[in-house]
């Protein structure tokens, strides 16, 4: 559940919603689901999806 305090300005508590969504990956999600997915269309995303975590994950570990 996302919540967000609206203190007063209004357009401010808007950005936070979105930035909130955008860090949690619901706005990704919701886009996803907006039309059907193929299942090796969906295989290949996830497989992709693991490639960049894997490289992402290798990059930290470099660096230290």
């Amino acid at each position: 559940m996302i919540e967000v305090d609206v203190r007063g300005d209004l357009e401010f508590a808007i950005r936070q919603l979105k930035k909130k969504l955008q860090i949690d990956g619901i706005k990704r999600e919701l886009k996803r689901r907006e039309y059907y997915e193929k299942p090796s269309v969906k295989k290949r995303r996830k497989q992709a999806e693991a490639r960049r975590k894997l490289r992402k994950f290798n990059r930290m570990r470099k660096s230290l």
